[in-house]
């Protein structure tokens, strides 16, 4: 019988016949965390016995969460972070550099590759063919000093996306959809893996959305194949070297399949307080909003960039509402700026901020007021997630973001382009 895409990575990396069910110690090829789980991860990593990183040129550090710092405790944080680079040689992406998972694509992951990050959307590498999923601080500090860490091989749901994305449908509007039928545990520690002839068109840059969000599911991972997408995006990024091709052989085995027909598809939004409990864009058209935000690792990157300025052009944000927009990554930044991107979202009222989460977390820059309601291209919309509990936030694409900012409620992006 023929293996799924984790099963081939697992079984590769285990140097045994891995299938679903199976425990495997795997060898892990990237480590990294960030300045919320960073110094947790350090101070377990410097409790053990073993005080050297087991790759440190594959060990990473990124400064994205509070970036730049907004308190006293933070900066604290930081300058721990810094110091353990510096003490062991890895690498670190510091204040500006941008947004971890946004950079482990650019620069760091290769298809069938393990990677293990100190965060939920670790996952987000999937994009490439990479086995990337988040865990906790104690296990990656492990995996930072073995370099190798055991996983419960994941059953997997491929889901088959068929046709064609109707004008102003997406890849968000797509994952928005699917965890909105199987729900938010529906796949959980299981393989999502993506294909159809609607994902063989689809670019990296959409991919990447679609990973972000599988642990929205409770999924493991969610892995796309590593095809010419993969190829040429890769080239792109100067890394053509780290190409591989990857797919689930023909006579895999699946837990089941999930059929979506993209051209049967509606801009949709995710509603308070869960990432499941998703409408269409259409009908909450009468829902007024004082906030939207543009950006995060789901929808930071540099065609959203592109999306949003092509909606705003020669237009003006709607007086009540305030439009932040967030670049992912210094890249993504000098490209929009280059492009004209990020001019145009000036002149329309909009607000930049330097490369990294911002208002997702809610640490910081952007967290918003009581009872009022943000629309944003994020990933999660707990209650609490953008810095206050009173706060009310949806979910959509960017091109229903930036529809919405101009007319000041939540707006089906068709009507403006």
């Amino acid at each position: 019988m023929g293996k799924t895409i984790s099963e081939k990575i697992l079984s590769s990396k285990s140097g045994s016949d891995a299938q679903a069910g199976d425990i495997v110690i795997s060898s892990v090829d990237l480590v990294f965390v960030q300045d919320t789980t960073g110094p947790l991860t350090i101070r377990q990593f410097k409790s053990g016995k073993k005080q050297t990183l087991a790759s440190p040129s594959r060990t990473a550090l990124f400064i994205d969460h509070a970036s730049p710092s907004p308190s006293r405790q933070l900066s604290n944080d930081h300058a721990f972070i810094r110091e353990f680079a510096a003490e062991t040689g890895c690498l670190l992406f510091d204040a500006g550099c941008g947004v971890c998972h946004q950079i482990v694509a650019e620069k760091l992951a290769r298809p069938g590759d393990v990677i293990v990050g100190a965060d939920s959307h670790t996952v987000t590498a999937g994009a490439l063919g990479a086995f990337a999923t988040g865990m906790g601080s104690s296990d990656v500090a492990v995996a930072m000093s073995l370099g190798k860490t055991w996983f419960r091989v994941p059953e997997t749901i491929r889901i088959h996306v068929a046709g064609k994305f109707s004008r102003g449908v997406g890849a968000k509007d797509l994952i928005l959809h699917l965890i909105g039928l199987i729900g938010a545990d529906g796949a959980t520690y299981k393989a999502l893996e993506f294909t159809g002839n609607a994902v063989d068109s689809m670019p990296m840059w959409q991919r990447l959305t679609v990973s972000n969000m599988a642990i929205e599911a409770g999924a493991k991972v969610g892995l796309f194949p590593s095809d010419r997408i993969t190829r040429e995006y890769l080239k792109k990024q100067g890394r053509e070297n780290d190409y591989t091709a990857l797919a689930a052989d023909a006579d895999a085995a699946y837990e089941r399949t999930i059929k979506v027909e993209a051209n049967s598809l509606e801009p949709t939004v995710a509603r308070p307080h869960t990432v499941d409990n998703n409408a269409t864009a259409k009908s909450l058209s009468n829902i007024k909003v004082n906030q939207v935000f543009i950006g995060t690792c789901t929808n930071g990157r540099l065609e959203d960039m592109a999306e949003a300025s092509s909606i705003l052009k020669n237009k003006k944000v709607h007086a009540g509402v305030r439009l932040i927009v967030c670049p992912a990554s210094r890249q993504i930044y000098s490209d929009a700026i280059k492009a004209g991107f990020i001019q145009t979202i000036i002149e329309a009222g909009g607000i930049i901020l330097p490369p990294g989460c911002a208002g997702c977390l809610g640490l910081h820059q952007g967290a918003l007021g009581d009872n009022e309601v943000c629309l944003s291209t994020a990933n999660r919309n707990f209650k609490g997630r953008m810095g206050n509990p009173e706060g009310l936030i949806y979910l959509s694409s960017t091109a229903t973001a930036a529809a919405s900012a101009l007319t000041g409620r939540i707006t089906d992006p068709r009507e403006a382009l």
